[in-house]
């Protein structure tokens, strides 16, 4: 999982560098490039890297419920100068 998340986001950062570096010579590959590039770093890196990141995690440590609340209540609470 490790080497995929590697493998693509060298890819993407290739591409969008490709496609700036090319700029102006030839417009539309440049853009097709830029494109595909942040197209696979927003669709197909990142989802990947949050499940890899959230696997095996408690999620409920970090949802904002009514006991959640009492707790930063009370640590605020005992932590004011």
């Amino acid at each position: 999982m490790r080497l995929l998340l590697y493998i693509f986001f060298i890819t993407a950062v290739v591409l969008a560098s490709y496609g700036f570096y090319i700029g102006q010579e030839n417009l539309a590959t440049s853009q097709l490039c830029i494109g595909l590039g942040i197209t696979t770093l927003f669709f197909i890196w990142m989802p990947i890297f949050v499940y890899y990141r959230w696997k095996g995690k408690d999620v409920t440590k970090y949802m904002l419920n009514q006991e959640n609340i009492l707790k930063m209540r009370k640590y605020t609470n005992n932590n004011k100068l």
